[in-house]
């Protein structure tokens, strides 16, 4: 963790004052990226914080790397574009439900669908913040705002059914409050090569306050959320007595201990199984009928593109006849200039 490594989180501080509403989960969320960098060894001069437009696109202000605070929903195009250019990079964007999944719904699908080597953040708190409360993408059907006064009819996006729609291969979810768990995706998320997408569900104090309170409350967090590890048993549960089982094609909760069902009988969470059809399901559970899957849901190996295009350009370099300008120019062709 961060206190055995040479670089400290607040090395990841800048000098600018924060300014987001006293409350605003986006404060935990910058702590927990920065310690998460630290852990990770992170040189300042090595990342990159690219965001669009929003309350989480102040991000690249308050940390000391390089920043870009981009037009509105073109944050994925922008840090496309920095990767494929400078591989070495460590690019992370940041975006929100209605940066990413509105104006930007068709650069974050394809950012997605390339998989480019992006550590993604989406705080997702089901609102539009920094216009001053309009329903987002990710705001519940029936929800009343100033651009919905006799609420939504509209479906929702789910951010874990889109990426893994759009052929992620990591996908990860936490809230944002919740500082250890939310470094350890974050370094998770670090790791993985390829895009990776984290959903951080935050709470946005002034337009929708406690909108993840029934999950996230201390009171009942425990029966409401199910944090997924690989390779373990899914159990959760204040008393660790629930868990996952499927019942034909869906997924079904149940107690061990309940008629005959023993730990030996819950699924074991295998978040690198290439097929889609169960992380789908972990993904899409909602709470009352289920509990919402946090931790590392989906985490596959596949080609990178800003990897690809350069071993591509390497292999175009290496056959091509032309290796300098001075070549270009005695190659012997003979260009007219009009």
């Amino acid at each position: 963790m961060a206190e055995n490594c040479q670089v400290k989180f607040t090395d990841f501080k800048s000098d600018q004052s924060v300014k987001w509403c006293p409350g605003c989960g986006d404060h935990a969320i910058l702590n927990s990226v920065q310690k998460a960098m630290a852990s990770l060894g992170y040189k300042k001069e090595e990342v990159a914080v690219i965001s669009g437009i929003g309350c989480s696109s102040r991000f690249p202000y308050y940390m000391e790397t390089f920043g870009f605070h981009t037009i509105h929903g073109r944050g994925s195009a922008i840090a496309s574009g920095v990767k494929v250019a400078n591989p070495h990079l460590k690019v992370w964007q940041i975006t929100g439900d209605g940066d990413a999944l509105a104006i930007g719904g068709n650069h974050f699908i394809h950012t997605i669908r390339r998989n480019i080597d992006l550590n993604v953040i989406l705080f997702n708190n089901q609102i539009y913040g920094l216009t001053k409360g309009q329903y987002s993408p990710t705001s519940k059907r029936g929800f009343i705002s100033k651009t919905s006064p006799f609420g939504t009819v509209e479906a929702p996006f789910r951010p874990g059914e889109l990426c893994i729609g759009a052929r992620g291969q990591f996908f990860a979810r936490c809230i944002d409050k919740d500082l250890k768990h939310s470094v350890v995706m974050l370094e998770e998320a670090a790791k993985h090569e390829g895009t990776s997408i984290v959903e951080v569900l935050q709470n946005c104090v002034i337009y929708n306050d406690k909108t993840h309170n029934a999950i996230t409350d201390k009171a009942h967090s425990a029966d409401r959320t199910i944090k997924l590890e690989h390779g373990k048993p899914m159990i959760f549960g204040a008393e660790s007595n629930k868990g996952l089982m499927l019942d034909g094609l869906e997924l079904k909760v149940v107690t061990i201990g309940e008629n005959g069902i023993t730990e030996d009988d819950i699924l074991v969470h295998d978040a690198h199984c290439d097929d889609i059809t169960l992380h789908l399901k972990l993904a899409d559970m909602e709470y009352p009928e289920y509990p919402v899957a946090l931790g590392v849901i989906r985490s596959v190996k596949a080609p990178v593109y800003d990897q690809c295009v350069a071993k591509q350009l390497a292999e175009v370099q290496e056959q091509s006849q032309i290796k300098s300008f001075n070549d270009l120019i005695h190659s012997g062709d003979v260009w007219d200039v009009e």
